[in-house]
């Protein structure tokens, strides 16, 4: 598996898929959940209003992976997942955001994605510490054995987020 990192806008990549680090509703929300639904199009929330809801309201429960198509997106398809809010790090956020990062691989990998662009899950608004995130996302996809996807990004918005990864990665490659 070869690990890129990228700086810029996720909605741009030309990858197989794109990850959402969406919220339970996946209808959309801020940051970068809002920019790839503005920027797939209004298909997007109509295919996503179109999967169950688990409970009211919850079509994708924290450390789980759905996926749709791409819409208006270069990438073919979201592979929206939904990190954990964190709360101090007592909470199981660890093992939660580990699962994100599984899940969406293991969803690569059954629907035959070969390129996946990561974006920063749960260090948003979610509040997860960056410096607690970074180590984790990096380590759960190396820890990926399957064979596909055979690339996998880290797309960072932000510059101090792309330097964070870029010394990760120089650590553990």
């Amino acid at each position: 598996m070869r690990i890129e990192l990228a700086r810029g806008d996720i909605t741009r990549e030309r990858v197989d898929a794109i990850v959402n680090a969406a919220n339970s509703s996946l209808l959309g929300g801020g940051g970068v959940d809002g920019a790839i639904h503005r920027a797939a199009g209004p298909g997007l929330v109509d295919e996503c209003r179109a999967l169950p809801e688990l409970t009211p309201g919850v079509r994708c429960p924290t450390g789980e992976a759905r996926l749709t198509s791409g819409h208006d997106l270069e990438a073919r398809f979201v592979i929206h997942t939904v990190g954990p809010v964190w709360r101090g790090g007592q909470q199981g956020e660890p093992d939660l955001l580990a699962a994100c990062y599984r899940q969406c691989l293991a969803v690569a990998s059954v629907h035959g994605v070969d390129s996946i662009a990561f974006p920063a899950i749960s260090c948003g608004v979610f509040g997860y510490p960056v410096e607690e995130a970074v180590p984790l996302a990096v380590r759960s996809v190396l820890a990926w054995t399957q064979r596909k996807p055979s690339r996998v990004i880290f797309c960072c918005f932000d510059p101090a987020m792309a330097s964070r990864y870029r010394a990760m990665l120089a650590l553990a490659t």
